[in-house]
């Protein structure tokens, strides 16, 4: 959805272009084997190589070579065959080397596009420019001292792709959305956990503004935004400060800033280099690397469903709309779990309705994941199945259901114990409706009369002289001949 902002000389659109940094699931590094783990103490995982000690030669990582080519494959992207390693050269005092081993002019994957799906159920189609692997640099750490910055190299060497986009997203909510179809298309791959909280996700906002239909305006980079909430904002703040610019007859610079979340504004942080500042060239430790199209063709054939063909075939196949499959297929183990619970339950549309409504629900409430559910698939289809074969209401469906989630109880056990099952014996049935219906003469003379909405009220009387155990259905239909006889 189009960000279009008015400003005192007419109408605004923001173009948004990204560059997402993720870091590779990889026991090692990029070119050494030190562990590439979170959360440990500083300085910990750093391998003569990370540090750049003189003499240390970088040795590729045969398995993060593999998982960018999953990567690519799962963005619909071509994956070049022979790609090159080439070093980046600039200073940052958490960069040992004075250089980065990056890829520039012969990135591992090429062109590709992927589907979001926007709040007002429209899907649009975002192209990818390219991904590359590059090591990533360590980190400074500002706030540990008063008067000095320390330099954690845990990081360095971490082994990364940057996922640069086309600029085709036109404001915040598209950004949203394409960062979580991405995060959600490396988590169902595993080559990325998408954790934007700990830095193993971390997107690079292009941002310029430009009269509608006119031509591109002059970007500014937001570096390093680590949520999805900050993207929103940063989005916002720049554009309104652009076009503020602009209208009073200044210039855009092209910079890089920095978001800050406190005072909610980005600010300044350098002029943005161009790539010949850069001075690439192909490093000499590093051969170029070379893929076999058998091999390509090997990985392509291991890769899972991907989000938007099970969200298709969701729709297709179980009769979901739009809204409910993309919400089972935001995690690859909640989509698996909804199959599961259709499969045992026997009604797609009723599990989706459970899985979102029911489970998602309280799992939310209680601040918790699908992993911390005390309801298995099978057991949630289960009552599913009870509810399908008219064995419990809908209504006592729910009752059974909260038991299941406190105890992890089978919903068979909980109805049975309790003494749950529905009433369907018509006979039984009758013999509650006539007791009722004696019961309220003035009612039934009102409802005689035309006062139709008093129906309810008996069926209301009907479920609570059977403690709610009374078909519906069953109900509904006798009440009805008794009343209009």
């Amino acid at each position: 959805m189009a960000l279009i902002i008015k400003g005192e000389t007419g109408e605004w659109e923001v173009v948004i272009g990204m560059e997402v940094h993720a870091q590779i699931i990889a026991n090692t590094k990029l070119f050494s084997n030190a562990k590439a783990e979170f959360g440990a103490a500083p300085n910990e995982q750093v391998s003569f190589v990370d540090a750049a000690m003189p003499g240390m030669l970088p040795v590729l990582n045969y398995k993060c070579v593999e998982q960018a080519v999953r990567t690519g494959l799962g963005l619909n992207a071509q994956i070049n065959e022979l790609s090159v390693f080439e070093r980046k050269n600039y200073f940052y005092p958490d960069l040992p080397q004075g250089y980065q081993i990056s890829q520039f002019e012969h990135p591992i994957v090429g062109k590709g596009v992927i589907e979001i799906d926007l709040p007002d159920g429209t899907v649009k189609e975002i192209g990818i420019t390219r991904l590359h692997m590059e090591q990533d640099a360590g980190k400074s750490i500002h706030d540990q001292h008063p008067t000095k910055s320390y330099v954690d190299l845990n990081r360095s060497g971490c082994a990364l792709m940057e996922i640069v986009s086309e600029p085709d997203i036109r404001g915040p909510e598209e950004a949203v959305a394409y960062l979580s179809k991405l995060r959600m298309i490396m988590r169902y791959l595993e080559t990325c956990d998408g954790n934007m909280d700990e830095g193993s996700m971390r997107a690079d906002v292009n941002i310029s503004v430009r009269k509608v239909g006119g031509p591109l305006g002059t970007r500014a980079e937001i570096k390093n935004v680590n949520s999805l909430k900050a993207v929103t904002q940063a989005i916002h703040y720049e554009a309104e400060r652009q076009i503020d610019i602009l209208e009073e007859g200044g210039e855009v610079v092209q910079e890089t800033r920095l978001w800050d979340p406190e005072k909610q504004e980005t600010r300044s942080m350098r002029s943005k280099e161009e790539a010949h500042d850069y001075r690439y060239f192909p490093d000499p430790d590093l051969l170029p690397v070379q893929l076999q199209s058998k091999w390509v063709t090997e990985i392509k054939e291991t890769l899972p469903e991907l989000p938007d063909q099970k969200k298709h075939r969701f729709m297709n196949e179980y009769g979901l709309s739009l809204y409910d499959s993309s919400v089972l297929i935001a995690e690859r183990k909640r989509a698996e779990y909804f199959e599961t619970v259709a499969e045992t339950g026997g009604d797609a549309k009723l599990s989706a309705n459970w899985v979102i409504n029911e489970l998602l629900g309280a799992l939310n409430k209680d601040g918790q994941d699908l992993e911390a559910a005390k309801v298995s698939a099978k057991q949630l289809g289960g009552l599913i199945a009870l509810i399908k074969d008219d064995t419990i209401s809908g209504k006592i469906a729910k009752d059974v259901f909260a038991e299941m989630y406190a105890s992890g109880k089978n919903a068979a056990d909980i109805v049975e114990e309790k003494g749950l099952k529905q009433v369907t014996d018509t006979g039984a049935i009758e013999v509650i409706i006539d007791k009722v219906i004696a019961a309220n003469p003035d009612n039934l003379a009102k409802y005689k009369g035309g006062k139709e909405q008093l129906f309810g009220f008996f069926v209301g009387q009907v479920m609570k002289e059977t403690g709610g155990k009374a078909n519906p259905g069953i109900v509904n239909q006798i009440l009805k001949k008794k009343l209009n006889s």
